[in-house]
C-alpha cells in the first residue's frame, strides 16, 4: 500500500490506513486545500473528469461533493481523458481541474491529478503549499447557502476532437484517402470511447477499426503501461487483422505507442521522434525531451536546423522549458506528445492525427517510416524502493565512483559513458528507482543498467 505526493499529483492505492493509502479522508483533505488554493470570488469553477477505473465512481464522487463544500462549481466530463480535461479548462475559462487517474499503474491505484487556470499541471511551487495545508488542517468550508454545484458536461469529446481535426497539420482528406486499417487496445477505459470516436472523424471507416479490450470497466486485461512486453494482444491482432497500424494508449489517454504491420514494436521512445519529423518538416523550430528521453530526438532536431534542450522528468518541468525555449514540440519518451500551439499537455489523440497525417503525407508504411530513424536501443529498469532509502546518499556515492565519467543533478542523476548514458532517480508516481539506459547496441544499454543497478543495491 503507498500514498504518494508529487510532482505527478497525489497518487496511491486503493484501500488501507489513512496517511498510508489513497483513502477518503486523505481524498477530501487534498481536493479541499486544492480548490480552496485555486478558486477565487471570481472564478469558482473546476472541471473534473475521471478515466475507466474500478475506484473512478467513487473517487470523483468524494472530490466532487467536496469541492462543492468548500464552494467551488464543478463541471462534471464524466468518463474523459487527461488531455480532454486540460482542454476543457481553458475552454471553460475555469480556476482549475483535476483528473481522476494514476495513468499507466495498475488498477489498486487511483490518483488526484491536479490542473491550474492554463489546463497545465500545477507548480511545485504551488502544490507544496497546497500540501502543507492538507496536513497542516488549514481547510475551511462554507456554508448551506453558499454551497457550489455540479453541472455535467458531456461535450468535450466533441469539441476535444473536433479541434484535433481542424489542427492546421492534420489533413483529413489525406488521411481518409491513405485508406488505413487500425488495431487500437484501449486497455478497458476512456481510450475505447476517444480513440474510436477520433479515427471516424478523421475518416476511417468503422469497418477498418478494430477495438481490443473495448469494455469501459477498469479490470485491465493486461497490464496498463503500454511497454512491449504488455503489448503481445495487439501485436497478434495487428498480423491477424492485416492492419496498417496498432495503436496502444494508457488509461488516461496521455501516452501513445505504436505497433508496425508485421507485428514488430514501433517503440514508445519513436512515438515522439516521429511526431517530431513530422511538425519540424513543416515548421522548423526547438524541441524538448527529458533527461530520459533517447537522443534519436535530437538527432532528428538537428536534422531540420532546430535545436534541442533537455528537462527534469515530468510534464510539468517539460512543459516550463519548452516555454522558455519556445519549441515548436515536445513531449517524453515514454510516448507523452505534448504540441504547443494546441494545448501545453500530454495528448495521445492528436498525436494518433499527427502520425496518421505523417502516414500520409509520406506513403510509407509504418515500419518503414521507423526505420528511416536513427536507431538507438534503450533498456528501462527499477528496483522497489524502501521508505528509508536514503537515495541522495547513493546518488554521491555512485558519483564519486563515476567521478571521470561527465554527469548531471538535473533530476537525479544521469552519467554519460561516450556516446552512451544512463540515467537513475526517484520516480514521481511509484516507490521504484528507474535505471534507463541507452546506446546504440541492445546488449551495451543492458549491460550499463545491469551494472548500476548492482552499484545501487550495494550502495544500499
Amino acid at each position: 500500500m503507498a500514498l504518494i505526493k508529487s510532482i505527478s499529483g497525489i497518487r496511491g492505492t486503493i484501500g488501507g490506513k489513512p496517511g498510508e493509502t489513497l483513502s477518503p479522508l486523505d481524498i477530501v483533505k487534498y481536493t479541499a486545500a486544492f480548490g480552496r488554493k485555486l478558486i477565487s470570488a471570481e472564478n469558482k469553477k473546476i472541471v473534473v473528469g475521471r478515466d475507466g477505473r474500478i475506484s473512478g465512481p467513487l473517487v470523483a464522487e468524494l472530490v466532487m461533493q467536496t469541492l462543492i463544500s468548500i464552494g467551488a462549481d464543478v463541471i462534471d466530463l464524466g468518463l474523459s481523458t487527461t488531455p480532454t480535461v486540460e482542454f476543457a479548462v481553458t475552454a471553460e475559462n475555469a480556476a482549475g481541474g483535476i483528473i481522476i487517474t494514476a495513468s499507466h499503474n495498475p488498477k489498486e491505484w487511483n490518483a488526484l491529478k491536479l490542473l491550474n487556470e492554463k489546463g497545465e499541471f500545477i507548480s511545485a511551487s504551488i502544490g507544496a503549499e497546497i500540501l502543507d495545508d492538507a496536513d497542516q488542517g488549514n481547510l475551511v468550508f462554507v456554508s448551506v447557502d453558499k454551497l457550489g454545484s455540479i453541472t455535467k458536461d458531456d461535450s468535450y469529446l466533441e469539441k476535444h476532437l473536433n479541434a484535433i481535426v481542424e489542427y492546421p497539420l492534420v489533413n483529413r482528406h489525406s488521411i481518409e484517402k491513405k485508406k488505413i486499417k487500425i488495431v487500437v487496445d484501449a486497455i478497458n477505459s476512456t481510450g475505447a470511447i476517444f480513440v474510436p470516436a477520433l479515427l471516424k472523424k478523421l475518416g476511417i471507416p468503422e469497418d477498418q477499426i478494430i477495438v481490443l479490450n473495448h469494455e469501459v470497466n477498469g479490470k485491465f486485461a493486461h497490464n496498463p503501461e503500454p511497454l512491449p512486453q504488455n503489448l503481445s494482444q495487439l501485436s497478434a491482432a495487428v498480423l491477424s487483422n492485416k492492419a496498417d497500424i496498432g495503436i496502444a494508449v494508457d488509461p488516461d489517454v496521455d501516452r501513445l505507442v505504436l505497433v508496425c504491420e508485421d507485428g514488430s514494436m514501433f517503440g514508445e521512445e519513436y512515438t515522439l521522434v516521429a511526431v517530431a519529423d513530422f511538425v519540424l518538416s513543416k515548421r522548423p523550430g526547438n524541441t524538448v525531451s527529458n533527461l530520459s528521453s533517447s537522443r534519436a530526438l535530437r538527432d532528428i532536431t538537428e536534422k531540420h536546423k532546430g535545436e534541442y534542450f533537455p528537462a527534469a522528468v515530468g510534464e510539468v518541468n517539460v512543459v516550463a522549458k519548452m516555454k522558455e525555449v519556445n519549441a515548436v514540440i515536445g513531449g517524453e519518451g515514454n510516448g507523452g506528445i505534448i504540441v504547443p500551439d494546441f494545448h501545453y499537455g500530454r495528448d495521445a489523440l492528436i498525436g494518433i492525427a499527427l502520425i496518421l497525417a505523417h502516414l500520409a503525407q509520406s506513403g510509407k508504411s509504418l515500419k518503414k517510416m521507423r526505420s528511416s530513424y536513427p536507431d538507438y536501443f534503450i533498456s528501462k529498469n527499477k528496483i522497489e524502493m524502501d521508505n528509508d532509502v536514503d537515495l541522495n546518499s547513493v546518488f554521491e556515492k555512485l558519483k564519486v565512483k563515476y567521478k571521470s565519467n561527465p554527469h548531471s543533478t538535473i533530476d537525479g542523476l544521469r552519467i554519460e559513458f561516450d556516446n552512451d548514458w544512463v540515467h537513475l532517480r526517484a520516480s514521481n508516481t511509484e516507490p521504484i528507482i528507474r535505471i534507463i539506459a541507452e546506446s546504440n547496441f541492445e546488449t551495451t544499454a543492458n549491460n550499463i543498467a545491469t551494472k548500476l543497478i548492482k552499484d545501487i543495491q550495494e550502495f544500499i
